[in-house]
């Protein structure tokens, strides 16, 4: 039986983009299952008492230093979005709502949101830059906002962010393999080692 790794992840973290540029690959060459599993990071925040690095100015600059290092080593773009933080309810009602509703499209759809927010540097908290970006994607914003604002969406990312917390989870990039947690993009290696 292949092994799987549990990839809990909101789109406003940087490091989470870059794990998520990494995760397909592994997962291919270790024979193992990918499973995305949105939760609200700023609810994840708020039940740890957790906070993003970059509210400490000099933890935020070597932070996305670093992560320019990482890209430059995974051969990913990686742009600082200027926007930074951004508010990801809505998205991750969306992203959620479109795993429930419409799986086959799932890829495609977080594929373009990452690239807006990590690549292009857009304000995904700004609806009509969200509305722009899905109508340049081919996705119709009406649906989506539709999505993510169903009840049910609501409450799976809601149950998504508790269970998180419950099982130890802190931050984004949060991975487990084996029930075994892994946080951070700079642990991929050892992701690997345990699907191994």
């Amino acid at each position: 039986m292949s092994k799987t790794v549990e990839f809990y992840f909101d789109l406003g973290s940087p490091a989470t983009y870059l794990a998520y540029t990494q995760l397909p690959d592994i997962c291919a060459e270790t024979g193992s299952e990918l499973i995305y599993i949105p939760m609200l990071l700023g609810g994840v925040f708020k039940a740890t008492g957790n906070a993003s690095p970059a509210m400490i100015p000099a933890k935020g600059r070597y932070m996305f230093q670093d992560l320019d290092r990482y890209a430059k080593r995974y051969g990913v773009p990686l742009k600082f979005n200027p926007h930074f933080p951004i508010n990801t309810l809505m998205l991750m009602r969306a992203v959620t709502g479109m795993q429930l509703h419409h799986p086959e499209r799932f890829q495609r759809f977080i594929d373009c949101l990452f690239k807006a927010l990590w690549v292009d540097g857009r304000p995904l908290d700004e609806p009509a830059t969200v509305a722009a970006v899905l109508i340049e994607q081919g996705f119709d914003p009406n649906e989506v906002l539709a999505l993510s604002n169903d009840e049910v969406v609501k409450a799976k990312l809601k149950e998504n962010t508790e269970k998180a917390v419950k099982r130890g989870v802190f931050g984004a990039p949060s991975m487990f393999v084996e029930g075994q947690l892994f946080f951070g993009q700079d642990r991929l290696d050892f992701v690997e080692q345990a699907l191994r």
